[in-house]
């Protein structure tokens, strides 16, 4: 039973329907649950579906039970590489290559880890800036010599959180509505932040309990069966027939450089009679019908290509190459927007053999062509303002969802008005759908600079979001395009109440404890009390009333100190 499954699975991997693999897969696993191949053919369907955690505990199980297998670690190397930890990926293909030292497809994904850990992107700008804050004995020692953060360390749930942050500087959002941490994070940056009064209640423990990630493994095909010993008179014909296969393959090469297009077919078609094994013959032969603009028979070579890369098991690269030529000849041969849609799925499947610069471009490329062909097949202005009339019945009636509908239908028709985006920004306000709002009213502004009722559809979302430094600098943005604007106005006189409260200190502790914990998410505040130079004016305000004089005739200082006043992080007297 379980080999029948194991067949099913098999025959799903290779006609691309990766999750009816996985289903096979665990059905026979499920029967025979100590067979390491199915592990790994399991994990090998996951990683084809991107789902690398999934791949990862496939591989890690397979290599559990038969460590001595090579490709239990070229499939646990292959979804640490899906999952972005190169340096596993790396150690995984070592480990087996110590088993196996000529195993090539160990060789070639290690060196795949090894050039994407070369060229890994810097840390992503959501990273904590407070970094070097935490970092290293100084933390303990700074917070044990702060008469109030010592009292802190002999609370056993301030001690995790900080050393999880710690560990993780990329934390401290997840703690920051514990005053405590406010209080120490002003400590470890030598500024006196503003913290709740005394006799606010602390939570007895903010720590959410960390849960590990599910793992996950890298997935392989089964393992092949020993074949039979080979007379020496059928290899040498073997290799005789390969060599001239090779020497046809690069005569059609040059033919295909001279763009002699004919005689390029010839030689890489008898290169394909002569050696059936090598599908790299057969995605050459689709690359000329592609430049011949024979799109049907490039397409026929492509799909031959993949069927008998799958059989051979040939490279992952390989696959992907005629999937990619697959899907630029669907491209060429859309002439609606519904026509994209197999070319977008080639070119998908295509990146799940191998993620290719190129093949994703060409996605990016055949998902914007159809979107602006969409666009284009459905433009109707007269209808836009129809289905624009129906939304402000609708809103008027107060029926906001039926209102976003049709405001939703009025943009498929002219996506290029901006009383429609303004219209559903307002619905979506009504309905607290406040990110979608403020995208919106973003839309709105970039199409129209000078539509005041933009401005005031996006202040109002910030000023519900309680940001109300930014409202107010859009409302103001607003009152430059139109000065008399009573709606522009009315929002800068509410932004402004509220920044006063903040700065009189007239909120609630928990008021005081969201606005701090929503602001010290902002990368601007962020960066504000990062800054070395900012540091030493929040001291300065402090401690030293003459700089904190000079400080205040700087505009650009003033700025951010409003930025923090408002955000209630510091308060001025």
């Amino acid at each position: 039973m379980a080999e029948e499954a194991k067949a099913k699975g098999n025959a799903a991997f290779s006609s691309g329907d990766f999750s009816a693999a996985v289903r096979h897969f665990s059905e026979a696993i499920a029967l025979a649950p100590t067979n390491h191949v199915l592990y790994s053919n399991r994990s090998a369907a996951n990683a084809s579906l991107q789902q690398y955690s999934e791949a990862l505990a496939d591989a890690k199980k397979t290599v559990e039970l038969k460590p001595d297998w090579p490709k239990g670690y070229s499939r646990l190397g292959a979804a640490y590489q899906g999952l972005g930890q190169l340096d596993d990926a790396v150690s995984a293909y070592k480990q087996g290559l110590e088993i196996d030292p000529n195993n090539q497809a160990l060789k070639s994904g290690l060196a795949d880890a090894q050039a994407a850990a070369s060229r890994a992107p810097p840390p992503p700008m959501g990273s904590s800036p407070f970094v070097d804050t935490f970092q290293g004995p100084e933390m303990w020692t700074k917070l044990t010599a702060d008469p109030t953060t010592r009292a802190y360390l002999q609370q056993p749930d301030f001690l995790r959180m900080m050393q999880d942050i710690q560990r993780n500087p990329n934390n401290l959002n997840i703690y920051l509505k514990d005053p405590r941490v406010m209080q120490a994070l002003g400590v470890l940056l030598n500024v006196k932040l503003r913290t709740p009064p005394e006799g606010a209640e602390f939570p007895e423990s903010s720590s959410p309990e960390r849960k590990r990630p599910a793992e996950s493994d890298p997935v392989k095909e089964p393992e092949p069966e020993p074949e039979p010993m080979e007379i020496n008179e059928e290899e040498k014909e073997a290799k005789e027939r390969k060599a001239k296969a090779q020497k046809e393959k690069e005569a059609g090469n040059a033919a295909y450089k001279k763009k002699d297009f004919e005689t390029a077919i010839q030689h890489y078609t008898k290169a394909i009679e002569l050696d059936d094994e090598d599908i790299s013959f057969i995605t050459n032969r689709a690359a000329v019908y592609l430049e011949m603009g024979q799109y049907e028979e490039c397409i026929k070579d492509c799909d031959k290509a993949v069927e008998r890369g799958r059989e051979l098991r040939s490279d992952f690269k390989m696959i992907a190459r005629a999937l990619t030529r697959k899907g630029t000849a669907l491209v060429k041969m859309a002439k609606c927007s519904k026509d994209y849609d197999s070319a977008i799925e080639t070119f998908q499947k295509a990146l799940t053999e191998h993620r290719n610069p190129d093949t994703l471009k060409k996605l990016n490329e055949a998902e914007k062509a159809k979107k602006d062909l969409e666009q284009q097949e459905h433009f109707d202005p007269k209808l836009a303002d129809e289905e624009r009339e129906k939304g402000n019945e609708f809103f008027k009636q107060q029926k906001y969802p039926e209102a976003v509908k049709h405001y939703t239908e009025s943009l498929r028709r002219n996506p290029r008005d901006p009383r429609t985006y303004s219209n559903r920004a307002a619905c979506y306000t009504k309905l607290g759908a406040l990110p979608e709002g403020l995208k919106d009213a973003e839309k709105c502004i970039e199409l129209d600079p000078t539509f005041s009722k933009g401005y005031n559809r996006k202040g109002a979302v910030q000023f519900f979001m309680k940001e109300y430094d930014k409202a107010l600098e859009t409302y103001q943005e607003g009152l430059k395009h139109d000065p008399s604007n009573q709606e522009l106005l009315d929002g800068v006189r509410r932004c402004m109440e509220q920044i006063n409260k903040a700065s009189r200190g007239d909120i609630s502790p928990e008021e005081l404890k969201e606005r701090q914990a929503k602001a010290m998410q902002d990368p601007e505040i962020q960066n504000i009390l990062s800054d070395p130079v900012m540091r030493q004016v929040l001291i300065d305000f402090q401690e030293n009333p003459k700089a904190a004089q000079e400080h205040t005739k700087n505009p650009q200082v003033m700025s951010k100190i409003q930025k923090l006043v408002t955000a209630g992080i510091v308060q001025l007297r």
